[in-house]
C-alpha cells in the first residue's frame, strides 16, 4: 500500500481474532545506500519459523521468530518486528513504532542462503503548496511466501503547518494466520478555531488460519489547544459461533461539559443475542445517567432492565428503573455525585508525547509564496464508523 497518499490509510478488508500476541519495539535503520543485491547467512536455520500466534503478553520477539539476517554485506537487512497486533492495547506511542526515516533514497532486497527474500526502499514525494511526504518500506518472507511481513513508514508536511507520522504493518506466518496494523499521528490548524489539533489513531486486525476466529479495533484521540477532547474505540470480534461487538466514546468540551457512552452487544449462530448499554452527561455537578440491559432468546422472546439517574448537584440523586419482568423502582436519594470532567491523558499530554510528530521540518518556503489553506487535506479522522459491516442486533 502507497504510504504517500492525501488522506488516510485505506480501511482494513475482512473481519479480524482473539489473539494474545506479543510486541517488539526494537529500532530497524536502514543503511544509507544505492540499488544493492546482498547475499546473506542466516543466523540459524531456524530464522524464519513461523511467527506463534499466541504468545506471552509484552514477550519481546526472540531471534528464531523473527527475519533476522546476517549479511556479507556491511549493512545488514531488515529486521522483522511484525507480530500480531494486540488486543484492547489503545494507541502505542511514537517510541513504540520507532520510526527512522532517511534523508535519501535506498533500495536494496536480499536471499538468504535458505532461500527466505527481504528488500527495503525510501523515498520523498513532493506536490503543490509545499507538500512533502518522506517514506520507507521494507519487508520479507521465507523460501515459498507462507511467512511474510511487510512494514511501511511515512511522514508527510507542507507549508499550512499540516504535519503527519504514520506507519503501517502486516504479516503472516505458516499456520495461516495473518494480521494488519496501521497508526498515526497529524498537526494541523482547525479551520473554524483556528486552534491547534493533534489527532491519533490506530486500526488492528488479526485472522486466525485454523479456526473461524478474528477480531479488529479502531481507536481514535483529538485534542485541540484549549482542552477540547474527543476519545473513541470501535471493536468486533467473532470465535467460532459467537460474534460481539464495543463502541464507545468520550467527549470533553473544555469547559467543563462531559459525555461517556459505551454499547456492547453479542450474538450466536443460533440466534440468543444480549447487550448492555450506558450514557452520562454533567456539567457543573448536575446531571444524568441512563443505560439499558437486554436479551433476546433464540425464540425471540426479549428481556430488558432500563435505569435512570438524574443528579440536581444539591447532593440529591432521583433513581428510577423498569424491566419487562415487571420491576420497577422510582426515588430519591442523598448521594454524591462524581464524574470525571476532564481527561486524565489532555492536550499537555499529547504535545509532550509528540514530539517527532513536531519536529517535522517541511520543504522550505520562498520569499513571496504564501500557504494555500484551501488545498490543504485535514485529516478524516471523525468517527469512522463500525469497522467490519456486520450490522448490530435489533433491539
Amino acid at each position: 500500500m502507497a504510504a504517500c497518499t492525501r488522506g488516510l490509510v485505506a480501511r482494513p478488508f475482512g473481519i479480524k481474532t482473539r489473539l494474545k500476541v506479543s510486541c517488539n519495539d526494537g529500532d530497524v535503520r536502514m543503511p544509507v545506500s544505492r540499488e544493492r543485491l546482498v547475499s546473506c547467512k542466516p543466523v540459524s536455520a531456524k530464522s524464519m519459523l513461523p511467527l506463534s500466534f499466541s504468545s506471552q503478553r509484552f514477550r519481546r520477539l526472540s531471534k528464531k521468530h523473527g527475519l533476522h539476517l546476517r549479511c556479507s554485506s556491511k549493512s545488514s537487512a531488515p529486521q522483522s518486528r511484525d507480530t500480531p497486533p494486540k488486543r484492547d492495547t489503545g494507541i502505542a506511542s511514537e517510541k513504540e513504532w520507532g520510526i527512522n526515516l532517511l534523508d535519501e533514497e535506498v533500495k536494496e532486497f536480499g536471499t538468504n542462503e535458505d532461500g527466505s527474500t527481504w528488500y527495503r526502499e525510501s523515498g520523498e514525494d513532493l506536490g503543490e503548496n509545499g507538500y512533502r511526504c518522506r517514506w520507507a518500506h521494507m519487508g520479507g518472507q521465507n523460501h515459498d511466501g507462507s511467512v511474510e511481513w511487510k512494514e511501511t513508514w511515512w511522514e508527510k508536511s507542507d507549508w499550512t503547518g499540516y504535519k503527519e507520522l504514520g506507519a503501517e504493518k502486516s504479516g503472516k506466518n505458516a499456520e495461516g494466520d495473518s494480521w494488519w496494523e496501521t497508526w498515526k499521528e497529524v498537526l494541523y490548524q482547525d479551520e473554524w478555531s483556528n486552534l491547534a489539533r493533534i489527532e491519533r489513531g490506530a486500526e488492528k486486525q488479526a485472522k486466525s488460519g485454523t479456526e473461524d476466529a478474528g477480531w479488529y479495533e479502531k481507536w481514535w484521540e483529538k485534542y485541540d489547544a484549549k482542552g477540547w477532547t474527543e476519545k473513541g474505540a470501535h471493536k468486533y470480534g467473532r470465535l467460532n459461533e459467537q460474534s460481539w461487538w464495543e463502541k464507545w466514546g468520550e467527549h470533553y468540551d473544555g469547559r467543563g461539559f462531559v459525555l461517556k457512552w459505551t454499547d456492547k452487544w453479542a450474538e450466536t449462530k443460533l440466534g440468543t443475542r444480549w447487550g448492555d448499554k450506558w450514557e452520562e452527561k454533567f456539567f457543573a455537578g448536575i446531571g444524568s445517567r441512563q443505560g439499558e440491559t437486554w436479551h433476546v432468546s433464540p425464540a425471540g422472546e426479549r428481556w430488558s432492565r432500563t435505569w435512570g439517574e438524574e443528579h440536581f448537584g444539591d447532593g440529591k440523586v432521583h433513581k428510577y428503573g423498569k424491566s419487562t419482568t415487571g420491576e420497577s423502582w422510582d426515588i430519591v436519594v442523598d448521594e454524591e455525585t462524581f464524574y470525571e470532567s476532564e481527561p486524565h491523558y489532555g492536550w499537555a499530554d499529547v504535545v509532550g508525547d509528540s514530539t517527532q510528530l513536531l519536529s517535522i521540518k517541511p520543504v522550505e518556503r520562498p520569499p513571496g509564496v504564501f500557504p494555500d489553506f484551501g488545498s490543504s487535506t485535514p485529516p478524516e479522522t471523525d468517527d469512522p464508523g463500525p469497522g467490519p459491516t456486520v450490522p448490530p442486533p435489533d433491539q
